[in-house]
C-alpha cells in the first residue's frame, strides 16, 4: 500500500491537479493476428470524454507500440488542438522556452484539464517531447490494478477544494485489443469491483470477452482465432476461469462499439458504468447485509422502510446523498450556493451533442449535483446555478428536467452565459478579425453586441485584478510597520473602492444583457420597440418584493463569511430571454426546449424562424457558408413547427385557430399578430396556409357569407358591413379607375392644346383626373408609412415600411404613373408651348403606365393571378438580360463606328437628340431582332452622303459616308450567331425556368399576393372619395386603440365594452393555452 500511496502522492504533487474522472486504459500486447481496427474513433472517444469528465487523468503503460502509442497519438493530437503545441511540445509563441523544464511545466498548465499518467516500469524509454507525467514503478505485474483500487478508495473535493464536501474518485478500465493478461487484470478489477469499459471492435481480449459473454460455447475457436497462439490444457482453463468471473460481473461492463457507436457515446457509456458500480455494487450489498428479516406482518409496503410517499419519495437515498462525506447533516442555501458556484468557476463550457447524452454522462457533476439540490430540498432556490451549468454545457436532459420543477435563470447569470456561449474568446472585440456570431452581431449594432459578447468579459477582468490587489495590499497591511500603516491604509481603500466599483458595473450588466439582446433581435428584424403591459405588470410586482425583501436585509446582520447574493441579482429572467441566447448561440434542441415552455408559440416561433433566416443571410454576407447553412435550417424546422401547430389547431378547433392569426401579442418588444409578422417576413408557407386563407376570407368579405351570390345579397339585410367590406371597396376602386382612365384617355386624345382646352367637357375631364390622382396618392403614402392603419398592422419604421412597400412590383408601377402625372402637370403649366408636345408625350406615357396599373385588378383572380405574377417575374429575367446585353451592344456598336467613320470628331455636336451614341447603339440593337443592315455595314448605302470631307464638314445636314471595311461584316456575323442564338435563347430558357418554378408554387404565390390587396383595402377608401373622410381620418385615427370612436363607446357604453373586452380576454386566453398544448403534443419533449 505504502508503494501505491507514495506514487499517488507523486502523482498529484507533479502535476498539479486531483482529479475528478481517472481513465486507465489497457491492453498492451504482443499481436500475432493482424487485425486493423478504428482506432482514430476511439483516440477522439477517449479525449472527448475526458475533456467532458473535469480533471482528468489518463493512466496508461506507456509501452513503444500497441495500445500506448495509440493513447500517445490521442493526447499529443489534444495538446496540437487544444493548446498550439507543436511537435516538440512547445506553445507556438515567442515566448516559449527551449529548455527541457518548459517542457514537462506544460503537463501543470492549469488550462490542461486532461493529464497523461505513464505508469511505467524503469527500463522503459521516456519520450521527453510529450507534455505527461512518468510515475517509474517496480516490475510488479499487479501494480496498476493495486493502483487503479487505491485510486477508486480515495476521496475528492468534486465540487470545491476549500469545504469538507468529498467523494469517491472515479475511475473507468477501458480494454482495447489485450491478451491473457489483460483479462487476468480484467477479472481482478471486477472482483474489486471497478468498472470496466470494453471496446468492441478493437480484436484480441476485448473482443474474446465481448463473444464469450454472449455464446461460450465457441471459446476455444474465437480464442485461438483472436490471439493466433496455442492453448494446452492449463492455459485454456486459466482462460475460462477469468472469463467465467467476468460473466458473472457484467452488469459492471460498458462495451463501446468502435465502428458503430459516435465517439461521443463514450462519455455516457463510462458514467454510466460508474454510477452503476456505486450504486448497486458499493451501496446496495451492503445495506441488504445489514438488513434485518422482517416477517409479513411486520414488512414495510414500501421498498424503502423510511420513504414517506410509498417508495416514491426515498429520501436520504441518492447515489451522491451516500457518497458524500460532509460534516453537516444538511447544507444551508448558502452553503449550497458555495458549493455549486467554487465547482463552477473551474469547470469549462464544453458542448456536448443532446442526442448521446444522459443523465449519467461525464462530468458526473450534473448528477450529482441535481441529487444533493433535491435531497436537500434546494432545487428551487439553488438550481439556477446548475441550470446555468447545463445550458453552456448543451446538457438539454438536465435543462428539460430543471425547467419543469419550476427552476429559473437569474438575470445576473445571463451575461455569464452570453460571454461564455455566444463571444468568440479568441478574437478582439475592436478587430475585424472574427467571422463567428459576435462579428455578425457587431455589424448589426455594435453598441448592443459588446453589451453582450465582451463588455461582461472586460468587467469580470478588471474586478478579478481589483480584487488581487486589494488581496495583495491587505497582506502588506498585516505585516507592515506601524509607520507605513497609513499609507497603506489609503491604498487598500482605492484597491477596495475599485472593487466596489466593478461589482456595481456587473451588476448593473444584468438588465443591460437582456435589453440589448431584445434589441438587437428588433434592429436585425426592423421593427420599433414596445412594451408588454402584463409584464410590465408582473415586473413591477416583483421590484416592490425585492425592495421589501431588501429593507428587511439592511435591518439583519450578517456573518461577515455567510456567501450573501444582492436581491437586484436574484431577479429571475423569463423563458423568452433562454430561447433568444439559444437562437444567437444555435443551439437548436435548447431553442426547442425553451420555445415550448414560453407563451403564444406561434408567433414566437415565427419571429424565432425569421430572425435565424436574418442572421443566416448576415453569415452568407461574411462567407460563413456552414453557420449560414445551419442558421437556415433552424429557421426552417421552427417554420415547420408553427405550419404543424397550425394543421393541429385547424383539425381540434376551426375557429379559434382562424382567430388566432389575427392576435396581437409582444415579443421581444415586438408587436404584431401571427399572420401580419409571416407577411412582413415573406412567409409563404404560412400565409398561404387554410388558418391564414380562412381569416383572409373573414376580412374580404367583412364576416359575410365568402360566395359573390349571397354577399351581394346581404347589401340589404346588412348594408353597413357590405359596404365598409374589403370586397366593396375593391370593386368600387377599380370602377372608378376604369372611369379615370376613359376620362384620361379622351383628354389626351382630344385637349390637351390650348385650342381645345377652352371647352368645358376637356376641364372637367382633365380635372377629374387630378382629383382622382391626388386621391390615391395619398392612399398609397399610407400605405407606405403606415400613418394610418390599424393596431397591429406593422410596428416597423419608416425606413422598413417604405423599403417593404417598394419591395412590391405594383407599387413601383403605381409611383412611376404618379411621377409622369405630376410631371406632366408641371410641364403643361410651368413650361407652355403652342404645341404642348413634351406635355403630350408625358401624358401619354403617364396614361400607359396608368393601363398597366389597371392589370392589378386580375391579381385577385385565381387564374389570371398567377399569370401576372410570372410576367412580374420574367421582368426581373428580362433586366438582367438586359443588363448583360448592353455592354455587348455598345461594344459591337463602337467597332461599326470606329470602322465605317474612322476619326469622327462631332459625337456630341448639335442636340442631344443627334448625338452620335444614338447611332452607334441603333444597329446591334436592332439586329438583336432579326434586321441585317448589309447594305449599311458594307459601305454600300451612300443615299444622302458625301465622301467630300469639305461638304459634310461644314453642311450638317450632308451626314459623312461610311467607309468600305470587311472586318465589320465578319464582326457582324460572328455577333449575329452569338446573340441570336445564344443570347435570346438563353433569356427564353431563364422564361421557361421561371414559368416553371412559378407554375409550381403557383397558389402559394398568389395566396400571398392576395393577402396583399386584402390588406391594403381593410383600411383604404377608394379615390376621389377619400378626400372627404381624410380630416375625420387623421384627427380622429379610427381602428386605433385609445381614438375619439373608441373613447365615446367608452363613456357611452361602458357596461357592453367590459364585457367585450372580458370576452376577447378570455378567447386570447384560451388560445393561448390551445397553442401550448398543441406544441407539446406535436413535440416529442413531453
Amino acid at each position: 500500500m505504502s508503494d501505491v500511496q507514495s506514487s499517488w502522492d507523486n502523482i498529484k504533487e507533479n502535476v498539479n491537479s486531483t482529479p475528478t474522472m481517472v481513465f486507465s486504459v489497457i491492453g498492451d500486447s504482443d499481436s500475432f493476428v493482424p487485425r486493423p481496427w478504428a482506432k482514430t474513433v476511439f483516440q477522439t472517444a477517449l479525449i472527448e470524454a475526458a475533456k467532458s469528465g473535469g480533471e482528468s487523468w489518463i493512466l496508461y503503460r506507456g509501452h513503444n507500440n500497441g495500445v500506448s502509442d495509440i493513447v500517445r497519438d490521442a493526447y499529443r493530437n489534444y495538446g496540437y488542438m487544444e493548446f498550439s503545441v507543436d511537435a516538440n511540445g512547445k506553445k507556438r509563441t515567442k515566448e516559449s522556452a527551449k529548455d527541457k523544464k518548459k517542457k514537462r511545466e506544460n503537463i501543470k498548465n492549469v488550462e490542461r484539464h486532461v493529464k497523461l499518467i505513464r505508469i511505467a516500469e524503469d527500463q522503459t524509454i521516456y519520450d521527453e517531447s510529450l507534455p505527461e507525467y512518468r510515475e517509474a514503478v517496480g516490475a510488479e505485474d499487479d501494480f496498476l490494478l493495486k493502483f487503479e483500487k487505491f485510486v477508486s478508495e480515495q476521496e475528492v473535493s468534486f465540487f470545491s477544494q476549500k469545504m469538507d464536501f468529498r467523494m469517491p474518485v472515479p475511475i473507468a478500465i477501458i480494454v482495447c485489443e489485450g491478451d491473457i493478461e489483460t483479462i487476468a487484470h480484467i477479472s481482478g478489477a471486477l472482483e474489486m469491483k471497478l468498472p470496466v469499459i470494453i471496446i468492441k471492435g478493437s480484436g484480441k481480449a476485448a473482443d474474446l470477452i465481448l463473444d464469450y459473454m454472449e455464446n461460450p460455447e465457441k471459446l476455444r475457436k474465437k480464442a485461438s482465432l483472436l490471439f493466433g497462439i496455442r492453448f494446452d490444457d492449463n492455459s485454456f482453463e486459466t482462460l475460462t476461469k477469468y472469463l467465467e468471473t467476468i460473466k458473472k460481473k457484467e452488469d459492471l461492463i460498458g462495451v463501446f462499439d468502435v465502428d458503430n457507436d459516435d465517439p461521443l457515446m463514450l462519455s455516457n457509456i463510462v458514467g454510466e458504468a460508474v454510477v452503476s458500480c456505486w450504486a448497486m455494487e458499493k451501496i446496495l450489498t451492503e445495506e441488504i447485509k445489514n438488513l434485518q428479516t422482517f416477517s409479513n406482518e411486520n414488512r414495510p409496503k414500501s421498498a424503502f422502510p423510511h420513504s414517506k410517499t410509498n417508495g416514491l419519495a426515498m429520501t436520504g437515498s441518492s447515489v451522491a446523498w451516500k457518497l458524500l462525506k460532509r460534516n453537516s447533516v444538511r447544507p444551508e442555501e448558502t452553503m449550497m450556493n458555495q458549493l455549486l458556484e467554487d465547482y463552477k468557476k473551474e469547470s469549462r463550457a464544453y458542448v456536448l451533442n443532446p442526442k448521446y447524452a444522459s443523465p449519467t454522462s461525464l462530468p458526473l457533476y450534473f448528477y450529482f449535483g441535481y441529487q444533493l439540490l433535491q435531497e436537500s430540498k434546494l432545487l428551487m432556490d439553488s438550481g439556477h446555478i446548475l441550470l446555468l451549468e447545463a445550458l453552456k454545457a448543451n446538457r438539454c436532459d438536465y435543462v428539460r428536467v430543471l425547467l419543469d420543477h419550476g427552476v429559473k435563470l437569474k438575470l445576473d447569470d445571463l451575461p455569464e452565459l452570453y460571454e461564455q456561449t455566444v463571444s468568440c474568446k479568441d478574437c478582439k472585440f475592436k478587430e475585424d478579425d472574427c467571422l463567428h456570431m459576435q462579428w455578425i452581431l457587431k455589424q448589426i449594432e455594435e453598441t448592443h453586441a459588446k453589451n453582450l459578447c465582451y463588455k461582461y468579459r472586460s468587467v469580470v477582468r478588471k474586478l478579478k485584478d481589483a480584487k488581487a490587489k486589494e488581496d495583495k495590499k491587505s497582506t502588506k497591511l498585516k505585516k507592515a510597520d506601524e509607520e507605513k500603516k497609513d499609507e497603506l491604509e489609503e491604498k487598500l481603500e482605492k484597491a477596495e473602492e475599485k472593487v466596489k466599483k466593478y461589482t456595481k458595473k456587473k451588476d448593473k450588466l444584468n438588465d443591460s444583457v437582456s435589453g440589448a439582446a431584445k434589441s438587437l433581435c428588433r434592429k436585425i428584424l426592423r421593427y420599433k420597440g414596445t412594451k408588454d403591459k402584463s409584464k410590465d405588470k408582473q415586473t413591477d410586482r416583483q421590484t416592490i418584493k425585492h425592495k421589501n425583501s431588501r429593507r428587511k436585509n439592511d435591518n439583519e446582520t450578517v456573518d461577515a463569511n455567510t456567501v450573501v447574493v444582492s436581491n437586484e441579482s436574484n431577479q429571475e429572467g423569463d423563458i423568452s430571454d433562454l430561447l433568444l441566447w439559444a437562437i444567437f448561440a444555435n443551439r437548436r434542441e435548447l431553442a426547442e426546449i425553451c420555445w415550448l415552455r414560453s407563451e403564444d408559440h406561434l408567433l414566437t416561433g415565427l419571429v424565432c424562424s425569421a430572425l435565424l433566416q436574418k442572421l443566416a443571410i448576415k453569415a452568407n454576407n461574411v462567407k460563413e457558408q456552414i453557420l449560414s447553412s445551419e442558421l437556415e435550417e433552424h429557421s426552417k424546422l421552427f417554420e415547420q413547427r408553427c405550419i404543424a401547430i397550425m394543421d393541429r389547431m385547424y383539425e381540434e378547433n376551426t375557429d379559434h385557430a382562424i382567430d388566432l392569426m389575427d392576435d396581437d401579442v409582444v415579443i421581444w418588444g415586438i408587436t404584431s399578430s401571427p399572420l401580419t409578422f409571416a407577411y412582413e417576413n415573406f412567409m409563404y408557407d404560412v400565409v398561404a396556409h387554410t388558418c391564414s386563407q380562412k381569416n383572409m376570407n373573414k376580412q374580404w368579405y367583412n364576416n359575410l357569407a365568402p360566395d359573390l351570390v349571397p354577399f351581394l345579397k346581404s347589401a340589404f339585410r346588412k348594408p353597413k358591413k357590405f359596404f365598409t367590406a374589403p370586397l366593396t371597396k375593391y370593386i368600387y376602386n377599380y370602377m372608378m379607375f376604369f372611369s379615370m382612365l376613359v376620362m384620361y384617355s379622351a383628354f389626351v386624345l382630344t385637349s390637351i392644346s390650348t385650342e381645345y382646352y377652352v371647352q368645358d367637357i376637356a376641364r372637367v375631364f382633365e380635372y377629374y383626373v387630378y382629383f382622382w390622382g391626388a386621391g390615391d396618392f395619398i392612399e398609397e403614402l399610407i400605405s407606405c408609412f403606415g400613418c394610418l392603419d390599424a393596431k397591429g398592422r406593422s410596428h416597423r419604421g419608416y425606413y422598413s415600411r417604405m423599403k417593404r412597400y417598394l419591395y412590391d412590383f405594383w407599387n413601383v408601377v403605381d409611383l412611376l404613373s404618379y411621377a409622369l402625372l405630376i410631371t406632366a402637370l408641371f410641364v403643361r403649366h410651368m413650361h407652355p408651348s403652342e404645341t404642348f408636345t413634351i406635355a403630350r408625350r408625358m401624358f401619354s406615357l403617364s396614361l400607359l403606365v396608368m393601363y398597366l396599373r389597371f392589370l392589378e385588378v386580375f391579381l385577385i383572380h385565381r387564374r389570371l393571378g398567377p399569370t401576372l405574377i410570372m410576367i412580374k417575374e420574367m421582368l426581373k429575367d428580362l433586366f438582367g438580360f438586359l443588363f448583360v446585353a448592353v455592354f455587348i451592344v455598345i461594344g459591337v456598336g463602337i467597332y461599326y463606328h470606329a470602322n465605317l467613320w474612322p476619326d469622327y470628331q462631332g459625337m456630341w455636336d448639335g442636340d442631344w437628340t443627334k448625338w452620335r451614341i444614338w447611332q452607334i447603339i441603333y444597329y446591334p440593337y436592332f439586329q438583336l431582332y432579326g434586321e441585317l443592315f448589309n447594305d449599311f455595314l458594307e459601305g454600300k448605302d451612300l443615299s444622302d452622303c458625301s465622301h467630300n470631307t469639305s461638304v459634310w464638314q461644314f453642311d450638317s445636314s450632308i451626314e459623312r459616308c461610311p467607309q468600305e471595311d470587311w472586318t465589320v461584316l465578319g464582326v457582324s456575323a460572328i455577333y449575329m450567331l452569338f446573340s441570336n442564338l445564344l443570347l435570346v435563347n438563353l433569356v427564353i430558357a431563364m422564361f421557361s425556368y421561371t414559368f416553371e418554378r412559378v407554375q409550381e408554387n403557383s397558389e402559394k404565390l398568389w395566396r400571398f399576393e392576395r393577402y396583399t390587396v386584402i390588406n391594403d383595402y381593410e383600411w383604404r377608401i377608394p379615390s376621389p372619395i377619400n378626400l372627404l373622410f381624410l380630416p375625420y381620418r387623421f384627427f380622429c385615427c379610427p381602428g386605433r386603440e385609445g381614438c375619439c370612436l373608441d373613447k365615446c363607446e367608452k363613456r357611452y357604453y361602458p357596461k357592453q365594452v367590459r364585457i367585450e373586452n372580458k370576452e376577447k380576454e378570455e378567447a386570447q386566453k384560451f388560445r393561448k393555452n390551445f397553442q401550448r398544448i398543441t406544441a407539446f403534443r406535436m413535440s416529442d419533449k413531453l
